[in-house]
């Protein structure tokens, strides 16, 4: 009860030291960035929003409401012609159509939200350019009866619909796959891997495996790779406007925070060491061309085992690294929130469509190492 009235009693003044630390509240056309480099008020607020997001679930309910209040930068190109093209319809993205978010990178790189494109240009587009899509997903343990099924099943009816998609299920038990409907010029392999003992070796040791079978299978066949989480599912469109190059997602939890709250991995002996970088990228959902994916998996696993040989363990294991692989090669396109939502953070106006969400988390249960 106290942490509740504490949290009550900080919330108006939380509000206002914000309304006057970020004068885009008030001048709209105010350069966000600038304002979060000035280091007092800085401090300031990480440390109210360090109150909040430490004290009880009504301390944490209203620091989720009130992220949502804290403005993006916004896309300063006047032309979507001026952005670095993963392909030629790249320039009828519709930059300006949204107002309350961020949709260009300052490297030019589009950052994809509803309402900024037209789905059947991408559609009509990728089917002439013949373009197909693997899918690598890890189902070990007891993430395979908890959520693959589910995870196959909703992507059947959202997911790339009309290219070619193969999905590559990595698990330790091949004979527990379940039997799914596929729709046409789709499929289906079961890869063996080995169940480590540990969940953190899992998620990491997942690059190795995700670039060997890039090498051996996907490269011959397949034009784009996306990688996944299994502990997800499908809820609305995830089509071919995601497609590109290099595909980052930008975290759901983070991607209104000022940077100085990421967590990037601060241990400066690891080498996913960051002490800055441009957003917090989530691992649970990245892709690009089969090139470049085999390319990032290469260096994520070759960034793993050096740790490893240092007695070094990155802060949120091959997520820390691909933030570092992200922050030293630039993504060419960048998925909104809406491409991997979590509905525990409540109601956010920005998040027209929900087009992946986070499945409930039973981790106790799941993540058990011996």
């Amino acid at each position: 009860m106290k942490h509740g009235v504490r949290c009550l009693f900080i919330l108006p003044f939380l509000l206002f030291v914000i309304y006057f630390t970020v004068p885009s509240l008030r001048y709209p056309k105010t350069n966000t960035l600038l304002v979060f480099k000035k280091k007092k008020k800085d401090t300031l607020l990480s440390f109210l929003f360090q109150i909040f997001a430490e004290h009880s679930i009504l301390c944490n309910f209203s620091f989720r409401f009130f992220i949502g209040l804290v403005p993006m930068d916004k896309c300063t190109l006047e032309s979507a012609k001026i952005l670095y093209l993963d392909n030629s319809v790249d320039a009828t993205l519709n930059l300006q159509s949204r107002g309350d978010v961020q949709t260009c990178t300052t490297w030019k790189a589009p950052i994809i939200w509803e309402g900024m494109f037209e789905e059947y240009l991408y559609d009509e587009a990728h089917k002439r350019k013949r373009s197909s899509v693997a899918v690598t997903v890890f189902a070990v343990g007891k993430y395979l009866e908890a959520y693959l099924e589910t995870f196959l099943n909703s992507s059947e009816q959202h997911f790339m619909l009309g290219l070619p998609v193969t999905y590559y299920v990595f698990t330790d038990k091949p004979e527990k796959v379940p039997h799914i409907l596929l729709g046409p010029k789709r499929s289906l392999k079961i890869l063996k891997v080995d169940r480590h003992s540990r969940w953190q070796d899992i998620s990491m040791m997942r690059m190795k495996s995700i670039s060997d079978i890039i090498e051996t299978e996907i490269r011959h066949n397949f034009t784009y790779v996306f990688c996944f989480d299994v502990d997800q599912t499908f809820a609305g469109r995830f089509g071919s406007e995601a497609l590109g190059d290099s595909v980052a997602l930008l975290h759901a939890y983070y991607y209104r925070l000022p940077k100085h709250m990421y967590t990037y991995d601060r241990n400066p002996l690891s080498k996913a060491y960051m002490d800055t970088g441009d957003f917090y990228y989530h691992a649970a959902v990245f892709g690009g061309t089969w090139k470049t994916v085999k390319t990032i998996t290469d260096a994520c696993y070759e960034s793993i085992m050096a740790d490893k040989e240092n007695n070094v363990e990155a802060l949120w294991h091959d997520e820390s690294h691909l933030n570092k692989y992200f922050w030293m090669n630039k993504p060419s396109r960048l998925l909104s929130p809406e491409y991997c939502w979590d509905e525990s953070i409540g109601h956010r106006t920005d998040i027209r469509v929900k087009r992946l969400l986070w499945a409930p988390k039973d981790y106790k249960n799941l993540r058990i190492n011996h």
